[in-house]
């Protein structure tokens, strides 16, 4: 770790065993890092001249760090409340709870999902926008000194319970400047969002999307996730959230629709031809979901696809695992697909697909020079990746965050061996133990299905 230490100090020639490119696992190359940025990245006989710092990384792999195209930093405190539960959770526990939330609620539920996200190898997570009241800074303030790369949506809805709340102008005000807050912020990446259309008239769906798109960031929605969500965007407006998305002109590049679930042949083709990206949320389909989102489908018309979380869990290489078997389960075995993407597919996704779907195509998920040194130093020596025939597979089959030793972002170590190396990790754990048991015991929380404890005692019951 100590030739890590002063990454971000001076230049510094990284030499690992294997390094993870583009087109796959090379072994022999070295990775030039200055300023936070890759400058150099090539077979190490063409370093030889190098006279600088040198970090010798010997049995390891260096990889991109991952890209979690769909989160919510702020709801670090719920995601236990939620397993077991039927769709729409946001009604019954995420509104009720982000209400409920300050400043320093706030705080420390970005700084434990920011940690937590960095353990599993994400170093750059799109976060779709609080529904927490309060200033945004607080947010960035916390990803930002926790090490983490954000993606940061601000909220335009300007309708609730079917009444305006905004007006035109106020709805570009707040767009306006959020995107002109963070242009000096090395790890903050202005993003626009409305949570889900409905939530929006027909003009500020349009308003939002093409300031976005004038401004080359994406315009962040949750679309055609849940049936109840389809059946009221039938009943209000005569077309399905995705259709409607079209009609008003908020189809476009810009568009990160969030799950995309439940999409008809028609809205695929509309997709498609926008140029709009599906952040694909496989763990959120298992866990709460009506649906699997296409994404095999989807990738092969070539729609621009990342991966998500959704909030659920931090492990990407987890991830890359329920994205593959969700594909498999639901689309691939009834064909006879035994590849079902060819593991290649799902780190594409986890990475450069996800970096392109976020607005960061060439920066970020990628080793290349230009790219953001965001990057994982992974020991794969144990094991689960002993013997190695097929590295790509393996990480996403094999893989977990137990195999991730150093994670560095923008050229600065965060991590070592999942620990924080230069903050307190046990203040924040102590700090978010006692902050969620009052954001949770205060909040008009409603959850449905009881705890397992509970559940297994009600089951018994019903037996005896």
């Amino acid at each position: 770790m100590s030739e890590l230490t002063a990454l971000h100090e001076r230049p510094t020639l990284l030499t690992p065993e294997t390094v993870l490119l583009p087109e796959g696992p090379v072994r022999g190359h070295s990775v030039l890092v200055e300023a936070g940025t890759v400058t150099d990245v090539g077979p190490t006989e063409t370093f030889r001249a190098w006279q600088g710092a040198v970090a010798n990384l010997p049995g390891r792999m260096l990889m991109a760090g991952f890209v979690d195209a769909h989160h919510h930093l702020t709801q670090a405190f719920g995601k236990a409340l939620v397993f077991g539960e039927p769709s729409e959770i946001f009604r019954r526990v995420w509104v009720p709870m982000e209400s409920h939330m300050d400043a320093d609620a706030l705080d420390v539920a970005t700084r434990l999902s920011a940690w937590e996200w960095l353990r599993g190898g994400f170093t750059t997570v799109a976060d779709a926008g609080t529904r927490a009241t309060g200033d945004l800074a607080v947010v960035a303030d916390a990803v930002g000194e926790t090490g983490l790369r954000c993606v940061l949506g601000v909220i335009c809805n300007d309708v609730v319970g079917g009444e305006r709340i905004l007006t035109s102008d106020q709805v570009q005000e707040i767009a306006h400047a959020h995107l002109g807050r963070w242009a000096s912020h090395d790890l903050i990446h202005p993003s626009l969002a409305i949570s889900i259309p409905e939530a929006a008239s027909d003009d500020a769906l349009a308003t939002v999307a093409r300031i976005a798109r004038e401004a080359g960031v994406p315009f962040q929605t949750h679309v055609n996730e849940h049936l109840a969500a389809i059946e009221r965007s039938l009943v209000e407006t005569g077309l399905r959230p995705m259709e409607r998305l079209a009609a008003v002109g908020a189809l476009g590049p810009e568009l990160l629709a969030a799950h995309a679930t439940m999409l008809t042949p028609h809205e695929i083709r509309l997709l498609r031809d926008s140029g709009g990206a599906v952040s694909y949320n496989p763990v959120a389909s298992s866990w709460k979901g009506n649906a699997v989102a296409p994404a095999l489908l989807l990738h092969e018309l070539g729609v621009r696809l990342g991966l998500g979380t959704d909030g659920t869990r931090g492990d990407a290489f987890r991830l890359l695992d329920a994205a593959e078997t969700a594909q498999r389960l639901t689309h691939a075995l009834a064909t006879g697909d035994s590849s079902a993407g060819g593991g290649w597919t799902w780190l594409h996704a986890g990475l450069q697909g996800g970096a392109d779907a976020v607005g960061l195509g060439g920066r970020v998920g990628v080793i290349a020079p230009g790219a953001y040194a965001d990057l994982l130093v992974l020991d794969p020596r144990g094991p689960e990746l002993t013997p190695s025939w097929d590295p790509t597979w393996e990480l996403v089959r094999l893989g977990n965050r137990d195999l991730i030793e150093s994670v560095i972002v923008h050229g600065r170590l965060r991590l070592h061996r999942g620990e924080p190396v230069d903050w307190d990790g046990d203040a924040l754990l102590d700090r978010a133990r006692e902050t969620a048991e009052h954001v949770v015991g205060s909040s008009p929380v409603v959850t449905i299905d009881p705890p397992a404890a509970a559940h297994r005692a009600r089951r018994a019951e019903s037996r005896a």
